[in-house]
This record gives structure tokens, C-alpha cells and sequence, in this order.
């Protein structure tokens, strides 16, 4: 992605995921967040943009935050919260390392 001029200006917040359509589909959805501004700056430019993904085309698409889903601020995974997390240590929310958002800079 970050080949991609499109991309450029944009840093993700974690590694995109890839979700199959449906079991017999060739086709796949990539989720992926990035860091932005609060009123979505960076986002803006990218949504109904399409990109070349190998053969494949590929168009941004937006989505709605689910208030339901709780993210843990321990390993920063989405589906479980903070005090039912099983990680062994804190990660850093930027790029998921084992340090904590403060010591990024110095360690990652």
C-alpha cells in the first residue's frame, strides 16, 4: 500500500486484516485503520478511491464505528477489553510493538 501514491500521507494504526466475502468467494474484504485527524482528513481523501492490488481492483470503502465492539488499550485488539486481555505486556497502538506508545520513538 504504501507504493502507492494514494498512500502516502496515510499511517495505519495496525496491520489491514483480511476477511474472506463468504467461504466459497474469490473475493475478500481488507479492513484496515489508519491514524488521522478528528475531523477525518486523511480519510476523506481515500474513501471511493479504486487502486490496483496485484490483478485486482480494489475501492476504499467506509465503514461505521460499532460503540459495541470494545477495544483493549493493553494489546489494542478489537473484541475484548482491557481487563480481559491475556497479552504479556503492554503494545504500542501505533505499530503494535512491545513498548508502550511513549518509548515508540526510542524502540521501534
Amino acid at each position: 500500500m504504501k507504493q502507492l501514491e494514494l498512500f502516502k500521507p496515510v499511517n495505519l494504526a495496525a496491520k489491514p486484516r483480511v476477511i474472506k466475502a463468504s467461504p466459497k468467494s474469490n473475493m475478500a474484504i481488507i479492513w484496515f485503520d489508519i491514524w488521522d485527524s478528528q475531523n477525518g482528513s486523511k480519510v476523506k481523501l481515500l474513501i471511493n478511491h479504486s487502486f490496483n492490488f496485484g490483478r485486482y481492483i480494489a475501492t476504499i470503502r467506509a465503514t461505521n464505528m460499532n460503540p459495541e465492539v470494545p477495544q483493549c488499550y493493553n494489546c489494542w485488539k478489537w473484541g475484548h477489553s482491557t481487563f480481559s486481555c491475556h497479552a504479556h505486556g503492554s503494545r504500542c497502538q501505533k505499530c503494535s510493538g512491545p513498548h508502550k506508545l511513549e518509548y515508540h520513538r526510542d524502540l521501534a
